[in-house]
């Protein structure tokens, strides 16, 4: 998939309503290779007490790999994706955490394309995910982390 991947132009200045062109892309690449988004079911069981504790759903799920696409979201939802991945990795149901986003550096392409303040300072980039990873918020889940970087920026397309 990474070897694969490119940013299109039109990807950044026609917006991709709820879903990005990015996460559709991923969303398919991996899907045709059986991939899925996955809802899991967890809940505490205490005695016969038992309260359900819902986990957010993962973009794509396979073989015990977790992936998250944060292309241009609010920042805290790398609180929630790490949380999320966390809590499965102790639950056993994943073994590793990817999560697919941005580098700072493209915030220089979106600026000229007149597009930088869609893209601002408390969105989704690697440098609001790695303090975060520093500070292990991934509790002891391991977590490989994808920066999209201006070289894959294909002007053209």
């Amino acid at each position: 998939m990474l070897a694969n991947f490119r940013l299109p132009k039109s990807w950044i200045v026609n917006p991709g309503g709820r879903l990005s062109k990015i996460s559709a892309w991923v969303d398919g690449f991996l899907g045709d290779r059986g991939w899925s988004e996955t809802d899991f079911a967890t809940a505490i069981l205490v005695d016969d007490d038992r309260r359900d504790s819902p986990t957010h759903k993962v973009d794509c799920f396979k073989n015990g790999v977790g992936l998250e696409v944060e292309w241009n979201n609010k920042d805290p939802f790398y609180d929630r994706d790490l949380n999320n991945f966390r809590l499965l990795f102790d639950l056993r149901v994943i073994d590793v955490g990817i999560i697919f986003t941005r580098c700072d550096e493209l915030q220089n392409v979106f600026d000229q394309l007149g597009r930088g303040a869609s893209y601002g300072a408390s969105t989704t980039h690697m440098s609001k995910l790695l303090p975060r990873l520093e500070g292990g918020s991934g509790g002891g889940c391991p977590i490989l982390a994808f920066g999209i970087r201006q070289a894959l920026y294909d002007p053209s397309s």
